[in-house]
């Protein structure tokens, strides 16, 4: 264990160096009681003893689930790490997004009651490679692409999201379960053919010539990417945009993926919400063409090398 615990060590200083600085920041760990996050729990606790802190969210959704999230309670108590478990209610619709919706929420309030510092998530290689599938499908850009990053924020708030496992493989993390000793929950929804992951992750299972890590460093290198086009737009951004009177106008002179991430930020910031991607390379499309658009609530208009952008008028009742 103790290596693997060193190598997980490793792991979470490069993913988290300010923990690695200051061994009394506050780890807190979301735990499902899967191998995942089982396994997640046990290398934290191995590698960080005492900084360490787990929380369970029982969506509500199956019977099983208070009883796991007791287990979880019961493996935390064991390894002395504090556990809370975080009972939510699931909206109607989309179950999958609003669970986890839900649960992040829940989770940035445990993190601010608790004084933790960085949530860490299990997200591994294989989740990568999936997500990475996934996204090929719906014609995803570099952003898309990227997939999962190993640092972020908590949806809707400012607390710290880190994925110290994301380079490791599904199968590493049930080893250091079942060389615990320990029996993880199932989840049948992870069987359920319904839902898109399960597909494509059944599909990966069967193809042996897969590398699932080569695509997880796909994965990071489009992240990559991803960061030097924001790099990018970010200059374009202020050397080429001018807020005049009501609206602003842009003076394009970057290639297309730049000049769309620069017409997506002037959209949120007129319309209050991001433009989905398709909606921006359909206005970048038509003002090249010296077309006016919609984008939301926004008008954008082509004049002679600008682009103006403005707040579309309220509709008469």
């Amino acid at each position: 264990m103790q290596l693997i615990a060193d190598r997980f060590t490793q792991s979470l200083a490069q993913v988290w160096p300010e923990g690695a600085r200051d061994p009394s920041l506050k780890l807190g760990i979301a735990v499902s009681g899967g191998p995942d996050s089982l396994g997640l729990l046990l290398l934290a606790a191995a590698a960080r003893p005492g900084g360490v802190c787990a929380a369970t969210v029982d969506h509500g959704l199956r019977a099983e689930s208070a009883a796991e999230a007791a287990q979880v309670a019961a493996v935390c108590h064991d390894l002395g790490v504090a556990h809370e478990t975080l009972r939510v209610l699931v909206e109607p619709g989309n179950v999958q997004s609003e669970a986890r919706t839900a649960r992040y929420a829940a989770l940035a309030d445990w993190m601010a009651r608790e004084g933790v510092a960085a949530l860490a998530t299990a997200h591994h290689a294989d989740d990568q490679a999936e997500t990475l599938v996934m996204r090929l499908n719906r014609a995803s850009g570099v952003a898309g692409l990227a997939g999962v990053r190993e640092r972020g924020w908590v949806p809707d708030s400012e607390h710290l999201l880190i994925r110290p496992v994301l380079g490791w493989r599904r199968a590493e993390l049930a080893a250091v379960v079942a060389d615990a000793g320990l029996n993880a929950a199932d989840d049948p929804s992870n069987r359920n053919t319904a839902f898109d992951r399960v597909r494509v992750r059944q599909a990966l299972a069967g193809a042996d010539w897969l590398d699932v890590g080569a695509w997880a460093r796909s994965a990071e290198n489009l992240a990559d990417a991803d960061a030097a086009l924001d790099w990018a737009a970010d200059r374009e951004y202020g050397a080429r945009v001018l807020r005049e009177g009501l609206g602003v106008n842009y003076r394009p002179a970057a290639p297309r993926a730049i000049a769309m991430r620069v017409i997506a930020r002037i959209v949120e910031e007129i319309d209050g919400h991001a433009p989905r991607g398709n909606a921006v390379a359909r206005a970048f499309d038509s003002l090249l063409a010296r077309q006016p658009v919609s984008i939301g609530d926004v008008v954008a208009r082509p004049g002679p090398g600008v682009w103006s952008f403005m707040k579309a008028p309220k509709r008469r009742a």
